[in-house]
């Protein structure tokens, strides 16, 4: 059973190393009687080593959750043996289908000394650096063929079947893109448009460019290798080169 002073050594530990970690870092903690929290953390623990050999002997019992906007998660557990510190491991993001992680090492955790700000130095230049790189792993192979979109524009991707998908990086694109009837896929994250109606589908996406634009986000059509967008639809677009950024409030 973990006393007080535990639970508030592990919280204040976790904030300050979310203060000196790189980028914007929040922190939240888990306490022992949030039993289905840790239990479906403990699923998504993204390791095979260090952090996985100590949870099968010590199951979960409190944890400390450090989560960045983009959806990345660090998770700062005890560290059950003579040493002070913690164990610090990668979170899988819970959205994306098995499929994704295959062939994806796994960017196991590591163990902390009981000094955040070195700790902060150590996460940065090893456990995060291996973890970015396996996260957009995983996100490029869930978009399967999808290009991805950045802050500042949106990439839609006509498919074989004639639908247009697309994966913001954000929120408020998102949320213009469902407004014209994308639908998005709850495992992936992906965004899509049906083509069964080509015509609705033009109008669509003809009224999401401006609509984008206000917001300082540009918009791509990107063809696949091959392949030619649906005649009707085209004709009815603006004309939007693959790959290519169209103007924006920024660049105005």
């Amino acid at each position: 059973m973990h006393d007080h002073d535990t639970s508030e050594r592990l919280a204040s530990y976790a904030d300050v190393l979310a203060g000196e970690l790189p980028g914007t870092w929040t922190s939240s903690h888990l306490p022992p009687d949030s039993k289905d929290d840790l239990a479906e953390l403990a699923d998504h623990i993204w390791d095979l080593d260090l952090v996985a050999a100590s949870l099968a002997e010590h199951p979960l019992q409190q944890a400390a959750l450090l989560s960045r906007p983009d959806g990345a998660q660090l998770v700062l557990l005890d560290r059950h043996d003579e040493h002070n510190g913690f164990l610090i491991a990668a979170v899988a993001p819970r959205a994306l289908p098995d499929e994704a992680y295959r062939a994806v090492p796994e960017p196991n955790g590591i163990a902390l000394a009981d000094d955040p700000f070195l700790s902060a130095e150590q996460v940065a230049g090893d456990l995060l650096a291996r973890y970015d790189r396996a996260l957009a792993q995983v996100r490029h192979n869930a978009l399967d063929g999808i290009q991805p979109s950045q802050p500042d524009r949106v990439v839609l991707t006509w498919q074989p079947d004639g639908s247009v998908a697309a994966a913001p990086a954000d929120d408020r694109a998102g949320t213009i893109l469902v407004a014209h009837g994308f639908v998005q896929d709850p495992h992936s994250g992906i965004y899509r448009l049906g083509g069964d109606d080509t015509q609705v589908q033009a109008r669509a996406l003809r009224e999401i460019g401006p609509q984008l634009d206000a917001l300082g986000i540009g918009t791509a059509l990107q063809h696949p290798a091959g392949r030619h967008a649906p005649t009707s639809a085209a004709a009815s677009m603006p004309p939007v080169p693959a790959g290519t950024r169209t103007p924006s409030a920024r660049t105005r």
